[in-house]
């Protein structure tokens, strides 16, 4: 059985087939290609918005007992309403009966609105059998809307949804010069809805539920806030090691672990969810880097593998760099198989405070700062959690669920949060700010 049947009335149907639903629902099977289902939509959008339920006093409705009316304004609220039953129930197998042309719009809101972890068959209805002599050969329908007329549709909708878990809330590293723009994301202030996912959800990928065009509204709303809006931002692509994209000398990679730039007008960010975000600023040349760094990437020496690259492809001077290690999970809740705990104890015995467990706590963060002094990072330039006396930007995830996405808490489907940075067009320049900062810091 079918878990999730929607009947497409908006592009399968003509309105002279509403009388077709007062039969009874075995009459009915054929034409929807014999298919039962445990819940029935019926999708009406605009042409049903005034009637309700009450439009449907139709035998299918009597002998069916999950039947859902979906007859909001537009397709878009219709089909974003369904996927938050969908989610709800943790439903995911859906087959949707429409016409050919139905298909082609559908296809063109399902990558707006829904990801691979729905699975998604349609069964085009047999015009050559049609319910009604309307149907024959098609019924009028709407125009068929472009690709770009369905995002500019689902992008206006999102738009208007209000905030969730309150307001967008940024931190912001003291150590981070004022010529450049930074922040690290938390979790509040989206329109991301599944609970694991709720608000500011910042990456959409194909073994999560949340869809592209709620990403892409949480991220519209982070460069408001954070004043970078409409300047494009490049996430990483996590790979999980240590390799580093030189942007503006060469195409993106599949994956990396790092971006590193000295151009103006582009926001680079690195994910993280108990993973870190680093941030890499160097003033005098006006040169920037974000890296994701979760326990493998620290192994594999993904920060001074951004700090060589500022170097090498830059002639930045490592003395000058400025590194902000943002929210991430804490010694206190992260722990590793005993062979890969002792790989951090050989970095720093400080690194875990009980190796002989047989599952040793972890601290990443103290490893990432071991790693960068080594590397020559001037350890009052590094703000982390040993920092006292300015502002924290690097709390433990997995232990403020009101505020961060943790993958150790919350499982494999948790959300994202970013650390972002970029160089300010008219900020002042870097010789006087590293000057200013030097007196800041050890003043």
């Amino acid at each position: 059985m079918t878990e999730v049947l929607v009947l497409d009335l908006i592009y399968g149907w003509c309105s002279a087939c509403s009388n077709f639903f007062d039969k009874p629902f075995a009459d009915i099977l054929p034409f929807v290609g014999g298919h039962v289902a445990e819940h029935i939509f019926l999708l009406c959008g605009h042409q049903q918005a005034n009637g309700g339920r009450s439009a449907f006093p139709h035998t299918v409705l009597k002998e069916t007992k999950n039947v859902h009316i979906l007859d909001f304004g537009t397709i878009t609220k219709c089909l974003y309403h369904f996927k938050q039953i969908l989610d709800e129930l943790n439903l995911s197998s859906v087959r949707v009966v429409t016409s050919c042309q139905g298909r082609e719009v559908l296809l063109l809101y399902q990558q707006e609105l829904f990801t691979p972890v729905y699975s998604f068959e349609y069964v085009v209805k047999c015009e050559d059998h049609p319910i009604c002599q309307s149907c024959c050969p098609a019924p009028t329908v709407p125009a068929v809307n472009s690709a770009r007329d369905v995002t500019q549709e689902t992008s206006a909708f999102f738009q208007q949804l209000p905030a969730l878990r309150g307001d967008v809330n940024i931190l912001k590293s003291s150590f981070i010069p004022d010529c450049f723009g930074h922040g690290f994301s938390t979790r509040t202030g989206g329109v991301s809805c599944i609970p694991t996912l709720s608000s500011l959800n910042l990456f959409s990928s194909c073994k999560r539920r949340d869809p592209a065009a709620a990403v892409a509204e949480n991220t519209r709303r982070l460069a408001l806030k954070a004043g970078f809006y409409p300047q494009p931002l490049y996430l990483v692509r996590v790979n999980h090691a240590r390799d580093v994209w030189v942007m503006g000398t060469a195409e993106p990679p599949e994956s990396y672990d790092a971006i590193v730039t000295n151009q103006t007008g582009v926001v680079i960010a690195a994910p993280g969810a108990d993973c870190m975000p680093l941030l890499f600023a160097e003033p005098v040349t006006k040169v920037i880097g974000a890296a994701h760094a979760g326990w493998k990437g620290t192994l594999m020496g993904v920060a001074m593998a951004t700090v060589g690259a500022m170097v090498r492809e830059f002639g930045c001077k490592v003395s000058d760099i400025v590194v902000a290690i943002g929210p991430s999970v804490g010694a206190c809740c992260f722990t590793l198989e005993r062979e890969q705990a002792l790989e951090f104890h050989c970095i720093h015995p400080e690194c875990v405070p009980d190796p002989h467990s047989s599952r040793p706590h972890v601290n990443i963060r103290l490893a990432t700062r071991i790693l960068l002094q080594r590397g020559g990072i001037q350890p009052g330039h590094i703000h982390d959690d040993t920092v006292i006396g300015s502002s924290c930007v690097t709390p433990c995830t997995s232990c403020h669920p009101e505020y961060f996405f943790s993958h150790v808490r919350d499982g494999l489907h948790f959300g994202t949060q970013v650390g972002f940075l970029w160089i300010k067009e008219n900020g002042r320049t870097g010789k006087k700010f590293q000057q200013a900062k030097k007196c800041e810091m050890y003043g």
